[in-house]
């Protein structure tokens, strides 16, 4: 079993990140066995669809893996990189864009959403994103994703784009990877609107819960969040069409490891005034150490460039008989 996934640093995890993902992340990595792995990567190569300054963009491919770190990704168990060391990533994606079809790329939703109505005014390579992500995923030969709702149209191409090329050129080549959908993944929604997701990109801070907010703003970020004046029935399903109530529940539910019924039996009765004080408690204790962490490694470059350095050396050599196999099968090398 090999186990691939990459998350953009663009800035700071927060609580969505870490429930999210992060720490699904952390346990597949807990439970492989000696003959599976994990790869995990910082998509920096993903991150220049969106102009970005050199000496930023720098700065947070560092944050993130030491935030990765911080949050139990062990570079010792696990393969921490960042795809810019590794540039087979680069060759395989334009070797790969002769195999994805332009009718396949034109029904990906994500493009659809970002782009906008610009669609003329967005970059190639915001268009053949995917095909990047396909090449990241083929390349290691990974056997399983982790993906989430808005990540499975983009699983699904890569396997269409493995399938054409190994029928194609008549090879064995690439693996076609499995999907893995964690059944305790939250979804996470913005403190602010609950209907909408925890996003780094809100202009609101106080909508999400940073990994790297100190105990005082995460309690305050509790306090003030929006919920209703009705206090909390003694099951989730009561909570239906009190979005703002479901997501504090959820959240406490996913921190403590409790179903949501049982946090609604314990506060049965109850309004916000007793139950916000409680979670910000769960959060402080559990994101504290993290924080902790994260503050020890995040300015210490020369560490954390070490740690991707050898990750992406260990990665490149996985790599390596992938990319010179697809060369070969092209007639681009013997």
């Amino acid at each position: 079993m090999r186990v691939l996934s990459g998350i953009q640093p663009t800035g700071n995890l927060h609580l969505g990140n870490y429930l999210g993902a992060i720490r699904n992340w952390v346990k597949m990595q807990d439970d492989m066995d000696a003959d599976s792995q994990c790869f995990f990567f910082l998509a920096d190569m993903h991150s220049i669809t969106v102009h970005e300054e050199r000496a930023q963009r720098l700065k947070n491919v560092r944050e993130m893996a030491a935030a990765l770190i911080a949050a139990g990704i062990d570079p010792d168990r696990s393969v921490l990189f960042n795809q810019a060391r590794v540039p087979a990533h680069a060759e395989l994606c334009w070797l790969l864009n002769g195999t994805a079809r332009i009718g396949w790329l034109n029904r990906m939703t994500q493009f659809k959403d970002k782009a906008g109505k610009n669609r003329e005014g967005a970059s190639v390579g915001l268009f053949v994103y995917p095909v990047l992500q396909a090449a990241d995923v083929l390349l290691y030969q990974a056997t399983h994703v982790p993906v989430g709702e808005d990540q499975k149209q983009h699983l699904e191409l890569t396997r269409d784009i493995a399938i054409k090329f190994n029928t194609d050129m008549g090879v064995d080549l690439f693996t076609l990877p499995d999907p893995i959908i964690p059944k305790e993944t939250a979804r996470i929604m913005s403190l602010r609107d609950g209907a909408a997701k925890m996003s780094k990109s809100d202009p609101s801070d106080m909508s999400r819960i940073n990994l790297t907010d100190d105990d005082d703003m995460i309690a305050s970020k509790i306090r003030k969040a929006k919920t209703d004046p009705e206090p909390l029935p003694d099951n989730f399903a009561d909570l239906a069409g009190r979005p703002e109530a479901s997501n504090l529940v959820g959240i406490f539910a996913a921190m403590t490891g409790d179903n949501a019924d049982a946090v609604c039996a314990r506060f049965a009765g109850q309004g916000f005034g007793a139950f916000k004080p409680a979670l910000a408690e769960v959060l402080v204790e559990t994101l504290r150490p993290i924080r902790q962490r994260f503050e020890a490694l995040k300015n210490d470059d020369v560490a954390l460039d070490a740690i991707l350095l050898k990750g992406a050396a260990k990665a490149a050599a996985a790599a390596e008989p992938t990319l010179r196999g697809a060369y070969a099968a092209l007639g681009l090398m013997r």
